[in-house]
C-alpha cells in the first residue's frame, strides 16, 4: 500500500499522508482522512458521519451563543470536503451523505446581525448580535470551487452549485445553480430523464 502512495505523491508526501492516517485513525476513528492542518472548535456540537475525508486547512466553528439552544452540526457518511472549507455553526447545519464540496468553501447559518433590521445597520458589526436560520444540505450535493451557502438555505439531493456561486435562498433536488446570488439554470426530470432549462 505505501508503494501505492510513494507513486501517487512521491516519497515525502506518502510519508506525511501515512502521519494524517494514524492521526486520524487516532482522534477521528469514524473518518477515512483528516489532513492536517485542521481548525475544529465545539467538537461536543459536532457529529462526524463514518468515513469523512478533507484536505487541507478545514475549519469547523460550532459554538454556543448565550440564550440559544446548544448548535447542532451534522455531517453525513461518505462525505469528501477539499482545502480550506470553512463551516461555520450556532444553530443548525445538517450536510447530508456522500456530498462533494470543493476547496474554499464557506458554509454558515448566521450573521452579524439582522440584515433586514436598518436599527443594525447604526453599530459596528462586532457589536450587532447573531442572527441565525438552519441550513440543510441533502444527499450527494456538489458545492464547486469557492461557492458560499448562506443562512438559511436548503439546497436538494443531488444538485450541483457552480463555482464561485453564492447560494441565497432554496436549491431544488437535482438542479444546477450557478451565479451571484445563485439561481437555477436547469432541473433533472427524472420522469423523462431530460433536463429542464429555467
Amino acid at each position: 500500500m505505501f508503494k501505492k502512495f510513494v507513486s501517487m505523491y512521491g516519497v515525502f508526501q506518502a510519508i506525511r499522508l501515512a502521519f494524517h492516517l494514524v492521526l486520524t485513525k487516532v482522534f477521528f476513528y469514524r473518518s477515512r482522512l483528516i489532513r492536517l492542518p485542521y481548525y475544529i472548535r465545539g467538537r461536543s456540537y459536532i457529529d462526524f458521519g463514518k468515513g469523512l475525508t478533507t484536505g487541507v486547512g478545514l475549519r469547523v466553528d460550532a459554538f454556543k451563543v448565550d440564550g440559544k439552544n446548544d448548535p447542532k452540526l451534522k455531517i453525513g457518511n461518505d462525505c469528501e470536503f477539499n482545502d480550506y472549507v470553512h463551516i461555520g455553526c450556532i444553530d443548525s447545519v445538517s450536510i447530508g451523505n456522500e456530498v462533494l464540496i470543493a476547496s474554499k468553501v464557506f458554509i454558515t447559518d448566521h450573521n452579524h446581525g439582522d440584515l433586514q433590521s436598518i436599527s443594525d445597520f447604526s453599530l459596528t458589526p462586532k457589536s450587532r448580535k447573531l442572527a441565525s436560520k438552519p441550513v440543510v444540505i441533502e444527499d450527494r450535493v456538489w458545492l464547486g470551487e469557492g461557492v458560499m451557502v448562506l443562512p438559511g438555505v436548503k439546497i436538494g439531493e443531488g444538485s450541483v452549485i457552480g463555482a464561485a456561486s453564492v447560494v441565497t435562498k432554496e436549491v431544488p433536488s437535482y438542479s444546477v445553480a450557478v451565479g451571484v446570488p445563485a439561481r437555477v439554470i436547469k432541473r433533472l426530470n427524472k420522469e423523462k430523464s431530460t433536463w429542464e432549462y429555467t
